[in-house]
């Protein structure tokens, strides 16, 4: 029985002649074939391998990349939380600090949940535990923050009341440690996830995500706690931190140039991955320096930031799915590693 095909795929018949003609001239004529790299414009189909594509796209929702965002800037205010805890400096820095990580660590696992479509999927990754699945270690690190940051909001109330007693102190560092430690893993396992796949812009990126996801998280939750209205100078110096590293990443992108960046360069995706970029970048760190003395100029930075932030981790998800339509960025990273070896 015949089946109709499309005018992308071609007949293994025809394939087999093709191959044939190869061992037998060293050249292949036919219609539509065109070398990679080759001047010749490329027909619609030749992005596609015999009309398939390569990779499969990322198939995240909307509240994949609003994870990831929300998920960093938790991560390391409970980081900062811990750190002004140490400091004994800013007790009012340290509970803001607290209740951002905890509102954090309430809004992440509906947001992965709703991605996954049922509660009960969400509890089947948690029933392995395998460190070398970014998804599974993922998946503990959250349900870890989100208990111990919990439970370090509980004590730090407490012991705010008044009920100061030895052990709940000590049970108060313990669980601040602990949601400190997670959260830098949940700030940064995100990019690591992006990291090993196959998709050629996140796996050829994958030194770059971390900095990006953890100065991200980072310059987040000071822009948090300065619209709060903590505008000291410890937030100012991390804020600057954030910023500076935004844009230095965005910079190395534009001028690589290397053809696997350029979902981040070319088209609507590319102009989203810089509007980002400017934003929580040079703007916000502009802002910073030249209106430091300026409660205006130090809102408009956080704003910024959050903005840019929040676009570009809407940028990279976007970028994935670019990259994997397109099989020549696969292809010249496979060539690469051939040489190599």
């Amino acid at each position: 029985m015949k089946t109709n095909l499309s005018k992308t795929q071609i007949p293994e018949e025809r394939l087999d002649e093709l191959r044939e003609e190869a061992l037998r001239t060293g050249r292949v004529r036919d219609s539509g074939i065109v070398p990679v790299s080759s001047p010749i414009t490329q027909p619609a189909w030749a992005a596609s391998y015999h009309g398939h594509p390569v990779l499969k796209p990322p198939t995240w929702t909307w509240q994949i990349p609003l994870y990831f965002f929300v998920g960093g800037l938790a991560g390391t205010a409970a980081v900062i939380a811990l750190v002004a805890h140490i400091s004994g400096s800013f007790p009012e820095l340290r509970r803001a600090a607290l209740w951002i990580a905890f509102s954090g660590a309430l809004i992440s696992p509906p947001l992965l949940i709703a991605d996954l479509g049922l509660p009960s999927r969400f509890l089947n990754m948690l029933r392995v535990f395998k460190l070398r699945s970014a998804m599974s270690m993922g998946a503990w690190t959250l349900v870890a923050f989100s208990s111990s940051i919990g439970l370090a909001v509980v004590c730090s109330e407490l012991v705010g009341a008044g009920y100061v007693y030895g052990s709940l102190v000590l049970l108060e560092w313990v669980a601040e440690v602990l949601a400190a430690l997670t959260g830098l893993i949940l700030a940064s396992y995100t990019s690591v996830l992006l990291g090993i796949t196959a998709i050629p812009v996140w796996s050829e990126n994958r030194k770059l995500l971390p900095a990006v996801f953890l100065a991200g998280g980072l310059g987040s939750a000071v822009a948090v706690l300065e619209l709060a209205g903590f505008r000291l100078t410890a937030t100012q110096v991390l804020g600057i931190a954030a910023a500076s590293v935004e844009t230095i990443t965005a910079t190395i992108i534009e001028v690589s140039g290397k053809y696997v960046d350029r979902p981040l360069r070319e088209g609507n995706v590319g102009w989203l991955m810089r509007t980002g970029a400017v934003l929580a970048g040079p703007v916000s760190l502009l802002l910073r320096i030249f209106w430091a003395h300026s409660a205006v100029g130090r809102q408009l930075a956080a704003i910024s930031f959050l903005a840019g932030a929040l676009i570009g981790r809407y940028a990279w998800i976007a970028a994935g799915g670019v990259s994997s339509r397109d099989p020549h960025a696969l292809f010249r990273i496979q060539r690469s590693e051939q040489n190599v070896t």
